[in-house]
């Protein structure tokens, strides 16, 4: 395993990166412009929330900026299982992003969890 000195290094900022790309190209000519701007919105706010987290140089201010992160990532889901829903994205292509999603979770929670033991919670 490589060293990480930025959060470009971070398995959970490419792939989180990653989503929210192939979101803006998913939804730019969504005409609900309320839902494709929250969408959107929320979609960057993970990979934006690692970030930030990462650039603090502390391991609390990085948990917490994690923890809005994976918050982030559940609200994405949701919108994307309401789209899915009302017929805004095709099942097939909804429950890719759903899974993509679910397991993104996981592994922002995995590195929390290594933070947290690194703060002797």
């Amino acid at each position: 395993m490589s060293k990480i000195s930025s959060f470009e290094d971070l398995h959970i900022w490419q792939e989180s990166m990653s989503i929210a790309t192939e979101l803006y190209t998913e939804f730019k000519d969504c005409k609900d412009f309320a839902y494709r701007d929250q969408i959107l919105r929320a979609s960057l706010s993970v990979p934006l929330n690692i970030a930030e987290g990462f650039e603090r140089n502390n391991n609390k201010d990085f948990y917490n900026f994690l923890r809005y992160a994976k918050g982030s990532a559940g609200e994405v889901r949701t919108q994307i299982i309401f789209a899915k829903g009302v017929k805004l994205m095709k099942e097939q292509k909804a429950d890719g992003y759903i899974s993509l999603l679910k397991t993104l979770s996981k592994q922002i929670q995995t590195l929390m969890s290594s933070i947290n033991g690194r703060l002797g919670r």
